[in-house]
Formats: C-alpha cells, sequence, structure tokens
C-alpha cells in the first residue's frame, strides 16, 4: 500500500498538469479508474507486457492517463490475486489520491 500511496505522490508531483488542467475529483476518478482496470486485468490473468494494449480497447480516461499503467502495474502484478479479490482498488486510490495536497 505505501508504493501505491508513493505512486500516487509521484504522478501529483511529476506531472503537475493533471492537476492544474482538471478538477481534483475528476482527475482523482480518473487515477482511480486506471488502477481499477489494472486490477480487473490482473484478476483476468492479463500478462502484465500486454496490460497497456489490453487496457486501451475498454479505457474510459482521457489517453494521457495511460502513462500511469506502468506506474501502478508494478504494484498490483507483485500481489496474489486473491489478496487483490477482497479490495476496493478504486475506492482506495480515490481517497488516497483526493487526500493529496493540490
Amino acid at each position: 500500500m505505501l508504493r501505491l500511496v508513493l505512486s500516487l505522490m509521484l504522478c501529483v508531483t511529476a506531472m503537475p498538469s493533471f492537476a492544474q488542467t482538471s478538477d481534483k475529483e475528476i482527475d482523482c476518478g480518473h487515477q482511480a479508474d486506471v488502477a481499477a482496470a489494472i486490477v480487473e486485468a490482473r484478476l483476468n490473468r492479463v500478462a502484465e507486457r500486454k496490460l497497456p494494449e489490453e487496457l486501451a480497447k475498454t479505457a474510459t480516461w482521457p489517453e494521457k492517463y495511460n502513462v500511469l499503467i506502468p506506474i501502478f502495474a508494478p504494484h498490483f502484478y507483485e500481489q496474489k490475486r486473491g489478496d487483490l479479490e477482497s479490495q476496493d482498488i478504486r475506492g482506495s486510490t480515490f481517497e488516497q489520491c483526493m487526500s493529496l495536497q493540490k
């Protein structure tokens, strides 16, 4: 979980255009959507190397959020699938993002 928090902090600080060009709730919602889609792909046994192509097929977020995939993916792919099933990844990612200061 610490890695996810650090990744979110990196995203917010490394890409200030995300925070400056969009409302924080919308931005955090898109980040949470990306994280949830990665977990869903992990649960469906999508290989990590094929993740960007698979998520591009069903992405509901703006294209600029695709840069989060290689940042978030290692965190979720090093966890056991069974551990991911019981977590509300979208909700926890959204809450963590909203708690970060702009």
